[in-house]
Protein backbone atom coordinates (compact mmCIF):
# COMPACT_ATOMS: atom_id res chain seq x y z
CA UNK A 1 0.00 0.00 0.00
CA UNK A 2 0.65 3.34 -0.72
CA UNK A 3 0.23 6.32 1.68
CA UNK A 4 -0.54 9.71 1.02
CA UNK A 5 -0.95 13.00 3.17
CA UNK A 6 -1.42 16.09 1.11
CA UNK A 7 -0.89 19.53 3.20
CA UNK A 8 -0.86 23.34 2.63
CA UNK A 9 -4.55 24.54 2.10
CA UNK A 10 -6.21 27.44 4.26
CA UNK A 11 -8.06 30.23 3.56
CA UNK A 12 -6.22 33.21 1.29
CA UNK A 13 -7.85 36.15 -0.50
CA UNK A 14 -8.14 35.61 -4.48
CA UNK A 15 -5.13 36.66 -6.54
CA UNK A 16 -2.96 35.34 -3.33
CA UNK A 17 -0.78 31.94 -3.49
CA UNK A 18 -0.66 28.67 -1.84
CA UNK A 19 1.72 25.32 -2.41
CA UNK A 20 0.04 21.88 -1.71
CA UNK A 21 2.59 19.34 -1.16
CA UNK A 22 1.60 15.52 -1.10
CA UNK A 23 4.05 13.31 1.00
CA UNK A 24 4.10 9.51 -0.60
CA UNK A 25 4.83 6.79 1.93
CA UNK A 26 4.85 3.15 2.02
CA UNK A 27 6.54 -0.10 1.31
CA UNK A 28 4.65 -1.80 -1.80
CA UNK A 29 5.67 0.63 -4.66
CA UNK A 30 8.48 3.62 -4.34
CA UNK A 31 6.78 6.71 -4.93
CA UNK A 32 9.41 7.70 -8.07
CA UNK A 33 7.67 5.27 -10.09
CA UNK A 34 4.36 6.53 -9.86
CA UNK A 35 2.61 9.02 -11.94
CA UNK A 36 0.93 11.73 -9.39
CA UNK A 37 -2.28 13.94 -10.01
CA UNK A 38 -4.10 16.35 -8.11
CA UNK A 39 -7.20 16.69 -8.28
CA UNK A 40 -10.19 18.85 -6.80
CA UNK A 41 -13.80 18.76 -5.61
CA UNK A 42 -16.07 21.52 -4.75
CA UNK A 43 -19.15 21.26 -3.01
CA UNK A 44 -22.21 19.58 -5.10
CA UNK A 45 -19.64 19.24 -7.56
CA UNK A 46 -17.60 15.96 -8.98
CA UNK A 47 -14.05 15.30 -8.17
CA UNK A 48 -12.51 16.92 -11.20
CA UNK A 49 -8.67 16.94 -12.67
CA UNK A 50 -6.28 19.58 -11.95
CA UNK A 51 -3.00 18.45 -13.31
CA UNK A 52 -0.32 15.12 -13.64
CA UNK A 53 2.94 14.30 -13.55
CA UNK A 54 4.92 11.24 -14.46
CA UNK A 55 7.05 9.44 -12.55
CA UNK A 56 10.29 10.93 -14.13
CA UNK A 57 8.89 14.67 -14.13
CA UNK A 58 9.28 14.86 -18.06
CA UNK A 59 5.41 14.56 -18.73
CA UNK A 60 2.92 17.46 -17.24
CA UNK A 61 -0.40 18.54 -17.59
CA UNK A 62 -2.84 21.01 -16.59
CA UNK A 63 -6.64 21.60 -16.58
CA UNK A 64 -7.31 24.56 -18.99
CA UNK A 65 -8.18 26.71 -15.89
CA UNK A 66 -5.33 26.52 -14.08
CA UNK A 67 -2.72 26.76 -17.02
CA UNK A 68 -0.34 29.44 -16.13
CA UNK A 69 -1.55 30.08 -12.55
CA UNK A 70 -0.60 26.16 -11.48
CA UNK A 71 2.68 24.49 -11.40
CA UNK A 72 2.71 20.71 -10.39
CA UNK A 73 6.52 19.33 -9.27
CA UNK A 74 7.51 16.27 -7.76
CA UNK A 75 10.89 15.79 -5.05
CA UNK A 76 11.53 11.87 -5.74
CA UNK A 77 14.60 12.50 -3.12
CA UNK A 78 11.67 13.56 -0.73
CA UNK A 79 8.42 11.64 -1.60
CA UNK A 80 6.91 14.40 -2.06
CA UNK A 81 4.70 16.18 -4.81
CA UNK A 82 3.93 19.53 -5.06
CA UNK A 83 1.35 22.35 -6.91
CA UNK A 84 2.24 25.72 -6.80
CA UNK A 85 -0.89 28.16 -7.28
CA UNK A 86 -0.99 31.55 -7.83
CA UNK A 87 -3.18 33.78 -8.25
CA UNK A 88 -5.95 31.92 -6.94
CA UNK A 89 -9.71 32.65 -7.48
CA UNK A 90 -12.97 31.28 -5.94
CA UNK A 91 -13.63 29.27 -8.30
CA UNK A 92 -10.51 27.21 -7.06
CA UNK A 93 -12.43 26.70 -3.84
CA UNK A 94 -12.28 22.89 -3.26
CA UNK A 95 -10.82 20.18 -1.34
CA UNK A 96 -7.65 19.03 -3.61
CA UNK A 97 -6.65 15.35 -3.51
CA UNK A 98 -3.45 14.11 -4.48
CA UNK A 99 -3.63 10.47 -6.23
CA UNK A 100 -0.96 8.06 -7.45
CA UNK A 101 -0.97 5.22 -10.26
CA UNK A 102 1.18 2.50 -10.37
CA UNK A 103 3.17 2.05 -13.79
CA UNK A 104 1.32 -0.58 -15.79
CA UNK A 105 3.03 0.33 -19.06
CA UNK A 106 0.76 2.13 -22.39
CA UNK A 107 -1.21 4.98 -22.10
CA UNK A 108 -4.61 5.68 -19.56
CA UNK A 109 -6.77 8.51 -19.42
CA UNK A 110 -4.99 10.83 -17.25
CA UNK A 111 -7.59 13.73 -16.35
CA UNK A 112 -9.92 9.96 -14.41
CA UNK A 113 -9.43 9.92 -10.88
CA UNK A 114 -10.84 5.78 -11.43
CA UNK A 115 -7.06 5.31 -13.53
CA UNK A 116 -4.99 6.11 -10.00
CA UNK A 117 -4.54 3.01 -7.45
CA UNK A 118 -4.34 5.84 -4.15
CA UNK A 119 -5.38 9.08 -3.11
CA UNK A 120 -5.05 11.02 0.05
CA UNK A 121 -7.45 12.57 2.49
CA UNK A 122 -7.47 15.88 0.91
CA UNK A 123 -6.61 19.59 1.84
CA UNK A 124 -8.99 22.24 2.26
CA UNK A 125 -8.54 25.27 -0.17
CA UNK A 126 -10.70 28.12 0.37
CA UNK A 127 -10.31 31.27 -1.64
CA UNK A 128 -12.29 34.47 -0.73
CA UNK A 129 -13.32 37.53 -3.34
Amino acid sequence: QVQLVESGGGLVQAGTSLRLSCAASGRTFPSYSMDMGWFRQAPGKEREFVATINWNGGLIYYVDSVKGRFTISRDNGKNTVYLQMNSLKPEDTAVYYCEARRYYGGTYSYTETDQYDFWGQGTQVTVSS
